[in-house]
């Protein structure tokens, strides 16, 4: 994956702060989601997301995209430069990428990252987002391969097809599969997990977008032509916005396109989508059992136990992949089976 990164124009990082994080009630909250709650390290995952683009020319001034209510949060954990673009509606991630492209030249490539997802090697991360540019130049919407280590059924996956020049083809997307097809992925050495990475030229993007989704692509460009600026933040108009129908990028744009590819990709990277993957990517403080203790606990017999409380003692005896959470006078017990399911619990849903 070698790179000459002096050919290379300045990489635009764009970061997308949507979602609200309940499968990892009760810590992640409406008022302070998943993003900006440090969960792996002093640091919060949006900060994480800004230090892997931080510090090196190759990487411009990023753009974060985030709604309203979270603005101030970005302001007190965002200390460089950065300009925000204030979605007027949470549509999904299609809309929200087109905006921060439009704002963009044309020829720019972009770097379009989740704010809420941990990645251990930053080398790893920056050479990739080097090989995905030079795919990016040559005319490619590109998304980062991630290798799989386990037969994981709530990641979707891309196939690839033919090799190209620090890549690969995208053959196919494939939605999420059951335990058997993971483990078939796996095995065949053909599939890499859709980690919600992007690199692709504005331009391309805006036009591709155009093609299969004209009244999004429309709505966009008038959201921002009639928005305004307010220091370093953007407001896109509202009344525009506010009819666009929200979908994913991968369904609006990455799976009908004809210019799809991949780089694959080894950096530790995790969505920390609930308690068990908190649990996972935690491995390396686990104990001889595999159990993770943040906090007062006493555990006895217990193997792949995760454990976090924010003051109360908690006690457990005989457990065996179970997820306890205490927080903010909450107590949540689920297994590692169970933990994608917390978002549809009442409190979460209330929160």
């Amino acid at each position: 994956m070698a790179q000459n990164p002096a050919e290379l124009p300045v990489i635009h990082p764009v970061i997308l702060c949507g979602g609200s994080g309940t499968r990892l009630w009760p810590a992640s909250r409406k008022a302070a989601p998943k993003p900006f709650i440090p969960l792996i390290g002093p640091r919060t995952l949006f900060e994480q997301s800004l230090d892997r683009v931080a510090g090196d020319a190759r990487f411009g001034e990023p753009i974060v995209v985030a709604g309203a209510a979270h603005a101030d949060l970005i302001a007190q954990q965002a200390k460089g430069a950065y300009r925000l673009v204030i979605e007027p509606e949470a549509r999904n991630t299609a809309p929200a990428i087109a905006l921060a492209a439009a704002l963009l030249p044309e020829d720019a490539i972009m770097l379009v990252c989740p704010s809420d997802h941990h990645i251990a090697d930053q080398n790893a991360f920056r050479d990739a987002a080097l090989a995905a540019a030079r795919l990016a130049q040559a005319g490619h919407l590109v998304a980062f391969g991630i290798q799989p280590d386990r037969p994981e059924t709530g990641y979707g996956y891309l196939r690839r097809g033919a090799a190209i020049d620090g890549g690969f083809v995208i053959d196919s997307f494939v939605e999420k599969p059951d335990a058997a097809r993971a483990q078939a992925y796996c095995d065949c050495g053909e599939y890499s997990w859709n980690g919600g990475i992007f690199v692709f030229r504005a331009g391309q993007l805006l036009a591709e977008l155009a093609q299969y989704r004209p009244a999004m692509a429309a709505a966009v460009r008038e959201a921002v032509a009639n928005g305004r600026s307010e220091g370093s933040r953007y407001y896109p108009e509202p009344s525009s916005f506010a009819d666009i129908a929200g979908e994913s990028i991968d369904y609006a744009v990455m799976e009908n396109t004809r210019s799809a590819a991949m780089v694959p990709v080894e950096m530790g990277w995790s969505d920390i989508g609930n308690w068990a993957a908190l649990h996972d990517a935690l491995a390396d403080e686990a104990d001889s059992a595999g159990n993770v203790v943040r906090g007062s606990a006493d555990l006895s017999d217990c193997r792949d136990v995760l454990v976090t409380s924010d003051g109360p003692r908690v006690s457990a005896v005989g457990l065996d992949g179970v997820c306890i959470v205490v927080r903010d006078g909450e107590v949540l017990v689920t297994t590692r089976d169970g933990a994608q399911a917390v978002g549809k619990l009442p409190g979460a849903s209330g929160q």
